[in-house]
């Protein structure tokens, strides 16, 4: 029996076009260890990690006629070579010739024809480091199937896990006909599928997405109501199919400090950080910013139930769940305030009136329960994302911690890890943070033509947290 990709998968594999690949990135540096890492030793422990994660060796392969979703297959000529590359920067490779090359990479969509993922190896940065930038297909990574490559390949330790010896046999492809007689047997026991398909047919993908959030498995959709439209913003245009990407490192002690200053939450200080940053970037630009000047955003945040009657400080952490699940809140992040810690007090009101029994997870929980949970969290923000008007909000940031204790990759140390989270059809920016080991890591991805001036916001931010840290006093 085939495995068919469900409701949303099927509509994020055909809403996906030029101008908007629907996959998830991921760029990790690395300090190179003595004795270096090589390609050949990274694609020996990709080969040996695959059996985690083995949707990686699948491919997807559409139905003839449409007569049915998608279905999962076996890649007989699966060539780990294909999936795993070479690159190199011209020495020593600078941060903006890094961000030039995924901002490239980003832009290209993945091969259908093959498993949806691919892995680069870049060479030659400044400081004898390296890179890893890796993109999978948002259909690869739904919290639920399975793991992100990036988590299966890193270890906690300098020395490699190791796997028992795995023999991967390919199960036969089926036939056409095979596919057609299944489809029709889904037809007459889930007729239901049958209006899926017509809206593939009249082209209302978007419908079939809109239908399927009430099949997403993981996410948990928790939204404040938005009574109008997103303010008007240049944020919002239609996209091209070329991208720039920009990074941005912060100290995590400099927002633990100004969380206790102000006993707000580190996601609090977070989108104050931003609502600065933007400020400060349309005033670069012109735009009219005025003291009620907004801009508004998608939030998710990683969350899970909590028990009725029980004090949030005696809560038990989560054990075990099935899968992690995403809160999504709109906010209107106040650019025209002047004054920073009225920026704070303003997010931290809007962000404290949260509805339902659930609490944000620990980072130490997150990453005990899905090994380095970042890149997943990412594609299931992503996908809460996708399944909203376009005209509900701005911008999205996306913020996903990670393990404050280092991570390895063929004995070589990870540090810096930034998302690089996919744009939307109307979305000219996404903003995606991690923290990790001690630090907060901004990747942000935009438009091409749109944001010409996306290399100022690293500073706009550091500037921001400045701005923060000197009202502390």
């Amino acid at each position: 029996m085939v495995s068919r990709l469900d409701g949303q998968d099927a509509a994020f594999y055909y809403l996906e076009t030029a101008a908007t690949p629907a996959h998830i990135g991921s760029l990790a540096i690395f300090e190179t260890p003595k004795g270096g890492v090589d390609y050949e030793d990274l694609l020996a422990l990709v080969d040996a990690r695959l059996a985690l994660v083995p949707r990686y060796r699948q491919k997807v392969r559409e139905v003839a006629r449409g007569l049915a979703r998608p279905v999962w297959v076996d890649d007989l000529d699966f060539d780990l070579t294909y999936h795993v590359r070479r690159s190199a920067l011209p020495k020593p490779g600078s941060t903006e010739q890094l961000t030039d090359l995924v901002a490239r990479l980003s832009s290209r969509l993945l091969d259908r024809r093959r498993p949806l993922w691919e892995m680069y190896l870049i060479e030659g940065l400044e400081g004898g480091r390296f890179a890893i930038f890796t993109k999978s297909h948002q259909v690869l990574v739904d919290g639920v199937a399975g793991r992100e490559i990036d988590q299966v390949v890193l270890d906690p330790t300098p020395t490699p896990r190791q796997l028992p010896d795995e023999m991967w046999m390919p199960r036969p492809e089926p036939g056409t006909s095979s596919l057609l007689l299944g489809a029709a047997a889904e037809l007459v026991t889930s007729p239901g599928e049958g209006v899926e398909l017509v809206r593939h047919a009249v082209g209302d993908v978007a419908g079939m997405l809109g239908r399927a959030t009430k099949l997403v498995t993981g996410v948990a959709s928790i939204l404040r109501s938005a009574t109008n439209s997103a303010p008007a913003s240049p944020l919002n245009v239609q996209v091209s199919n070329s991208r720039r990407c920009a990074v941005a490192t912060t100290r995590l002690a400099d927002y633990r400090a100004i969380r206790a200053r102000y006993r707000c939450s580190i996601n609090d200080v977070i989108l104050t950080v931003m609502t600065g940053a933007l400020r400060n970037w349309l005033i670069s630009r012109g735009e009219p910013v005025q003291a009620s000047s907004t801009i508004r955003v998608l939030v998710p945040i990683s969350v899970y139930s909590t028990e009725p009657g029980v004090p949030d400080e005696e809560q038990p952490p989560p054990e075990s769940p099935a899968r992690p699940e995403v809160s999504s809140v709109l906010v209107d992040l106040p650019v025209g305030e002047l004054n920073p810690v009225v920026r704070l007090s303003q997010v931290a009101h809007a962000m404290g009136d949260e509805p339902g029994p659930v609490r944000q997870v620990a980072a130490s929980s997150l990453v005990r329960l899905s090994g380095f949970a970042p890149p997943t969290m990412h594609a299931m923000s992503a996908r809460v994302a996708s399944t909203m008007s376009r005209r509900a909000f701005n911008l999205v940031i996306t913020n996903a911690p990670g393990p404050h204790m280092p991570l390895y990759v063929a004995g070589a140390k990870m540090v810096e890890i930034y998302p690089v989270a996919p744009l939307l059809r109307n979305q000219a920016l996404t903003v995606g943070l991690t923290s990790y080991d001690g630090k907060v890591f901004y990747g942000m991805n935009g438009d091409r033509d749109a944001m010409p001036d996306l290399d100022l916001f690293p500073e706009l931010i550091r500037e921001s947290v400045e701005e923060l840290l000197d009202a502390c006093g």
